[in-house]
C-alpha cells in the first residue's frame, strides 16, 4: 500500500542526506583560513589500524593560518606529522616534539581557480544524484500507480511534488556552493 505521507519524508530525508554529504565534503576545501575540518580526510597508522586524525588528537585553530594537532598519545606524533605530510594537501607540518603545527600557506590565484572548478565538479556531480533519487521516486510512484493504489491524477501530483522537492534541494546545493565558491576566491 503506498503511504503518501512516509513516501514524501523518505524521500525528504534522502535529499537531505544527500545535501549533507555535499557539505561534509565541500567542508575540506581550503579557503585560505584554518579549519580543522582540513585534517578530516586524514587517517594515520596507529598499531596496523588506519584511525581518523580526529580520534586520535584534538585540532585546534590558535589564529586563522595555523592549526595545531594535540595527540591523545605522544609516542603516535612521527605517524601523524607523516600522515599530514603525506597526505597531499600542501601542508608542512612542524613536530616540535608535544604538538604538531601545520601552518597554512597562501592559496595562489591558480589554486583557487583550480579549487572552484573542483567544486563545481562536486556540486554538479550531487546534482545528478538528487536526481538519481528522484528518478526512484517516480518510478515508485508510477508502480504504485500500476498497481492501482494512487489514481492517474495521483500519480501526477505526486510527480510534480517530488519534482517540486528536487527543485528546492538544487537550489539549496546551489546556494551552499556559491557561498563556498566565494570563500575560496576571496583573499
Amino acid at each position: 500500500m503506498f503511504e503518501q505521507n512516509a513516501f514524501f519524508d523518505s524521500l525528504k530525508s534522502k535529499f537531505e542526506k544527500s545535501l549533507e554529504a555535499y557539505k561534509s565534503e565541500i567542508a575540506q576545501y581550503r579557503t585560505g583560513t584554518a579549519s580543522p575540518k582540513l585534517l578530516d580526510i586524514i587517517t594515520v597508522d596507529y598499531y596496523g589500524v588506519n584511525t581518523p586524525l580526529s580520534q586520535m588528537a584534538s585540532i585546534t585553530v590558535p589564529d586563522p593560518r595555523l592549526l595545531m594537532v594535540q595527540p591523545f598519545d605522544r609516542t603516535c606524533l612521527k605517524g601523524i606529522e607523516d600522515a599530514i605530510r603525506n597526505a597531499n594537501i600542501g601542508f608542512n607540518p612542524i613536530n616540535d616534539g608535544i604538538t604538531i603545527k601545520v601552518p597554512i600557506p597562501v592559496l595562489t590565484e591558480e589554486r583557487r581557480k583550480d579549487l572552484v572548478k573542483q567544486l563545481s565538479h562536486l556540486t554538479e556531480k550531487y546534482k545528478v544524484s538528487m536526481r538519481n533519487i528522484r528518478r526512484d521516486a517516480l518510478d515508485e510512484v508510477k508502480t504504485a500507480q500500476k498497481e492501482k493504489e494512487i489514481t492517474e491524477d495521483d500519480e501526477k501530483k505526486f510527480s510534480d511534488k517530488v519534482q517540486d522537492n528536487l527543485n528546492e534541494m538544487i537550489k539549496n546545493l546551489e546556494e551552499v556552493s556559491k557561498i563556498k565558491e566565494k570563500d575560496i576566491l576571496e583573499l
